[in-house]
């Protein structure tokens, strides 16, 4: 027996929308030349012309976002109305489903070696593949266009092209002020997943990222000598010990079921070996599984430093920036995706996946709409290699645009039929 007759694989007639080749080559060109071209939150202007071209090309009306940078394009309405002027989906009128991508880059070196398109941007990489989420979207745009102009989408559909999605809180915030949600009653979206072969994609019903939060301290005291430690405020142990005990403490203040997590990325303190400083900073981030510890987090953290710094004598000032809640896919909308892969390639092309303590502001969306995100694998099939996300050497096989794309076209036919 086939893996399609076990799976139950629709026929592929029965769902429009195969991406052509040239349309796959096109984008795939897209790709590398956005990967050759990085540009930082709220710095998108390059690569937002070029979505703007290429969507106008095709006979669309993309609408830049008011901060200059990320685009909102309709397809299937007239294209003229701005996102503010839409009826809310709240009102059950005109309810769509919304593509999201994410077009930033990193302030990290690409590392890569022997391919052609690695950055020309000292210092600046796609290196969380949100060069792949943009192409794919991109390519169901293109495709879905087409299939509205022989009349075969049944329902309108937006993408969305959000900015800074690494720069906390998020873009996602900004762009739903810009009201690219009014009008929206459902919205999708994947994230690359390198422990996943190209071909496949991963799901999970319910949280399937972190929230996460950048916390920022500094301590002060008199200083001294090292020779009288007694006389004022060892401040680099006071730092040390806030760094090893808050986390400890916090571990035994929440429900371990939660996952809330500080891990530090900077300590500086001093700068020779017989002074005493009287300064010292610390800086990391705060990971949480769990919606609701997350809300009660910032409470917890302050409470749990100013306990252990006061031990030491050492004076506290605490930055605590809020970043974004965990994504908490919605049931329905992960079975649309799961109906889209199915439909493309077969059941047996879907992984389940487990919550990752990654942060991602998809997650704002989804507390104003239900969505659901989806793991892209990216990873070349048998392949051994230990690509990471945030690292200069992530690559991806680029058939995974391929996946994408089907993935988005089949979602939009399938809900809108439904709908």
């Amino acid at each position: 027996m086939s893996r399609e007759s076990e799976t139950d694989l629709p026929a592929e007639a029965a769902l429009p929308g195969v991406l052509p080749d040239a349309l796959r080559t096109e984008l795939i060109a897209f790709r590398r030349d956005m990967h050759m071209h990085p540009e930082l939150g709220n710095q998108e202007f390059r690569t937002t012309a070029a979505l703007k071209h290429r969507l106008e090309q095709a006979g669309l009306k993309p609408r830049v976002l008011g901060t200059g940078t990320g685009l909102v394009c309709d397809i299937g309405t007239d294209g003229d109305e701005t996102p503010s002027s839409r009826s809310s989906h709240r009102g059950g009128v005109r309810s769509m489903l919304a593509l999201r991508a994410d077009i930033d880059a990193l302030p990290i070196p690409d590392t890569k070696t022997g391919v052609p398109y690695r950055s020309t941007v000292p210092d600046r990489a796609h290196a969380c593949g949100h060069d792949v989420h943009t192409a794919a979207v991109l390519g169901a745009g293109l495709v879905l266009a087409g299939l509205e102009r022989q009349g075969l989408l049944p329902h309108p559909v937006r993408l969305i092209f959000q900015p800074a999605e690494e720069v906390l809180p998020g873009g996602a915030a900004d762009a739903i002020e810009a009201g690219v949600l009014d009008g929206v009653g459902r919205i999708i979206a994947v994230h690359c997943d390198p422990r996943v072969d190209a071909g496949l994609i991963g799901l999970r019903p319910g949280p399937i990222t972190s929230a996460c939060d950048r916390l920022e301290i500094t301590l002060d005291g008199p200083g001294g000598h090292t020779a009288r430690p007694h006389l004022t405020t060892d401040m680099v142990t006071a730092a040390a010990k806030v760094a090893t005990e808050v986390p400890a403490l916090l571990a035994r203040r929440v429900d371990a079921r939660s996952g809330l997590a500080v891990t530090w990325g900077r300590i500086e303190s001093g700068h020779t070996c017989n002074v005493i400083p009287q300064h010292a900073e610390l800086s990391g981030t705060v990971r949480c599984l769990d919606l609701p510890a997350w809300r009660e987090a910032p409470d917890l953290v302050h409470a749990a430093i100013d306990e252990i710094a006061a031990l030491h004598q050492a004076k506290t000032q605490i930055n605590y920036v809020r970043g974004v809640p965990p994504v908490v896919n919605d049931p329905v909308v992960t079975e649309l995706l799961r109906d889209a892969q199915t439909a493309r390639r077969g059941s047996y092309a879907i992984e389940d996946t487990e919550q990752s303590l990654g942060g991602e502001d998809f997650s704002w969306y989804l507390e104003q709409v239900p969505g659901a995100m989806a793991r892209l694998g990216v990873r070349v099939p048998g392949s051994q290699v230990p690509y990471d996300l945030h690292r200069g050497d992530f690559d991806v096989d680029e058939q995974a645009i391929q996946v994408g794309v089907e993935l988005f076209t089949a979602a939009a036919l399938i809900d809108g039929n439904r709908s």
